[in-house]
């Protein structure tokens, strides 16, 4: 199976080099400047599962020279547009693309694009790149869920399986890839929300006055919305999300929240922006979440333009 994974960045870079480095058939789609950087010092992967420099397939959105059975799309959500534009030469009428981006606002533009080519996918994994240009896994869980939206299963996500297993990572083709990325929204917005609003990680938030309740009224909104406008979060998905997100001590925190630490652009209206709109459609009232995409709004009117 011959993939193409659009983005050689903390996702894109961290799978598709664990699946390059297992054997399979990988090129990377990037951006010149990107690939002048990788043909110099090779991909590295920084990991606690072993640390791996390779020296990727690469292309560029002009030297694409055909299609490939699956494209894995891991940019950021405000390079979705440029991205599916550049990687439109490699997909052909039995091409799977499958989005591994944050939110579900993408969900639709990928299907109005590709069709039918569009598949689910989600993945579970702390990565960041680091000054050197090296990705750096910050925490051991890594795992890649994928499957047709409808639950079905089929000849086509029946090989990407087999090409996905024993890569080094957890892989699992499931009927319910369509839940699981309504879950890592609800996931995403409300860490998102109260690690950006408060500034702090999750024990941080939990030690402070009013802090564990600020967090299970976000949480609330964020389910109340996923809930009525898509697919509501199992009972057993919420249990342990409470925990995690009210964990005393936790350091952990959003990669959107490590983001706005280091003065880079944030995904806000795709995980936060797009939840409130969602909401106002429907009539639900979310002040916690509105207040937090509003002050990532705020930030991001701060950014020099690029």
């Amino acid at each position: 199976m011959r993939i193409l994974v659009v983005g050689a960045g903390a996702t894109g870079g961290y799978f598709g080099g664990r699946l390059a480095q297992a054997g399979r058939d990988v090129t990377f789609l990037v951006r010149a400047g990107r690939a002048d950087r990788l043909r110099g010092s090779g991909l590295t992967l920084l990991s606690p599962h072993g640390d791996v420099t390779l020296q990727p397939k690469l292309v560029t959105a002009e030297t694409i020279g055909g299609a490939y059975d699956a494209v894995i799309v891991a940019v950021k959500a405000f390079g979705l547009d440029q991205a599916l534009q550049d990687m439109a030469p490699a997909v052909g009428p039995e091409t799977m693309v499958m989005p591994l981006l944050n939110g579900m606002r993408h969900v639709d533009r990928i299907r109005a694009r590709f069709g039918n080519a569009l598949i689910g996918g989600v993945c579970k994994v702390a990565t960041t790149v680091d000054a050197e240009g090296r990705i750096k896994q910050l925490a051991p869980f890594q795992e890649l869920a994928y499957g047709e939206f409808d639950g079905s299963p089929s000849q086509r996500t029946a090989a990407l399986d087999a090409a996905m297993q024993g890569a080094g990572f957890t892989a699992r083709l499931t009927p319910t890839v369509e839940r699981e990325m309504w879950e890592k929204w609800t996931l995403l917005a409300t860490m998102g929300g109260i690690c950006c609003l408060m500034r702090g990680s999750i024990g941080e938030i939990e030690a402070a006055p009013g802090g564990r309740d600020f967090v299970l009224r976000l949480l609330d909104e964020v389910v109340r919305v996923i809930t009525t406008d898509g697919v509501a979060p199992s009972p057993a998905f919420l249990q342990t999300i409470t925990k995690q997100l009210t964990q005393p001590g936790s350091p952990m925190a959003s990669s959107m929240y490590r983001d706005l630490v280091a003065g880079l652009p944030v995904e806000a209206d795709q995980i936060l922006g797009d939840l409130v709109a969602r909401a106002q459609r429907h009539g639900l009232d979310t002040p916690l979440a509105a207040a937090a995409y509003a002050n990532l709004c705020i930030y991001a009117g701060r950014l020099p333009r690029r």
